[in-house]
């Protein structure tokens, strides 16, 4: 009996797809998908990283065909079809993952665990970051600028490329703006806003490990009022961190809350605004990688580091933000996010549309 072991639908332990659905087998499987090899992607959190990181899959199938792609990562849910096996990050799962052979290994983050699987990994070439001496260590010198962007903050501020553009420099690949990677999340998972205005989403929260890069709730609820004057549908975005906030800014305005979302469903609702309005969240990845127009709130980050694709505009605040790539504001005299006027925000949304 014919087996191909080397078809992307094979799994070995369960019937294949094709088999299942069909009844073939592999000899003249009408599907059969001959893979020449695998490439490894490790790159674990935050989610929003995860997704801002899919871009280098166009350019891994371009100059890598027949390769299998593997990711092993925290955020499976937010991973696209095209990768071959979408792996979470489990004992079983990196046990597999050191007993394969790779024609290529990417690890993208300088987490020891991270970097301690990608030194445990076989592959004729690797990228990125591995273990050496009891510490995080460039694979090579194609690693190193960005490896020292997350050292010395003065470093940081002084990079002018985005992250894809890095990225794509680490795996040696040509840059030359391939878009985020993110399936069709189908429809939105609960009834939009009345009329026919155009639905922007706010998505109000930041998140807990940044907090400095808060925008104030009054700035939230005026901007609410604003654009629902300039004749706009408004729906309020979020995941059970901002619930009790958008609650209160529902309150308060009448802004249209449905409440919270599994990742996909949370894609779906982003999908179906025009617009969104975010500081550096998983939701501004998300409404990037669904080609949405993107009004960006920044002050802690380098500001080139956000590749929006002609599609949003990046706004910092009227006064300098002296807590770069802190968790929480230290400045005594001023918190930099309460002096970006939500007038700006307004007319960067109202301006596009």
């Amino acid at each position: 009996m014919v087996i191909h072991s080397d078809c992307s639908h094979f799994r070995g332990d369960v019937p294949c797809t094709p088999h299942k659905e069909l009844g073939v087998h592999c000899d003249g499987c009408p599907q059969y998908d001959k893979i020449s090899g695998r490439i490894l992607i490790i790159k674990l959190a935050a989610t929003g990283d995860v997704i801002r990181t899919t871009p280098l899959l166009s350019a891994l199938q371009e100059r890598y065909p027949e390769r299998e792609i593997w990711w092993l990562t925290q955020s499976v849910d937010v991973l696209p079809e095209c990768v071959h096996k979408r792996m979470a990050f489990t004992l079983e799962n990196v046990l597999a993952i050191q007993a394969t052979s790779f024609d290529v290994a990417i690890n993208l983050d300088k987490d020891p665990h991270a970097c301690a699987i990608m030194a445990s990994v076989t592959a004729q070439t690797r990228f990125g970051y591995t273990w050496k001496n009891g510490r995080p260590h460039p694979v090579d010198d194609r690693a190193i600028p960005k490896f020292l962007t997350g050292l010395f903050d003065d470093v940081n501020q002084k990079n002018t490329l985005s992250y894809p553009e890095e990225i794509y420099a680490i795996c040696n690949l040509p840059y030359a703006k391939q878009e985020y990677v993110i399936d069709d999340p189908g429809p939105a998972p609960c009834s939009l806003p009345s009329g026919s205005g155009p639905l922007i989403g706010l998505n109000t929260g930041c998140g807990n490990r940044w907090v400095a890069r808060e925008w104030p709730l009054t700035s939230w609820e005026e901007l609410v009022l604003i654009l629902t004057a300039r004749g706009c549908r408004v729906v309020l975005l979020g995941g059970p961190a901002e619930h009790v906030r958008n609650e209160s800014i529902a309150t308060s305005t009448g802004a249209y809350y449905p409440g919270t979302f599994s990742i996909k469903k949370f894609f779906a609702l982003v999908n179906a605004c025009d617009a969104v309005v975010t500081t550096v969240t998983m939701g501004l990845h998300a409404a990037i990688g669904l080609r949405k127009h993107v009004v960006l709130m920044n002050n802690i980050f380098n500001p080139h580091e956000f590749e929006l694709y002609g599609r949003g505009v990046l706004l910092q605040p009227d006064k300098p933000c002296t807590c770069y790539f802190k968790h929480a504001c230290t400045n005594p005299d001023y918190q930099c996010m309460e002096y970006l006027a939500v007038e700006r925000v307004a007319n960067a949304v109202t301006d596009y549309l």
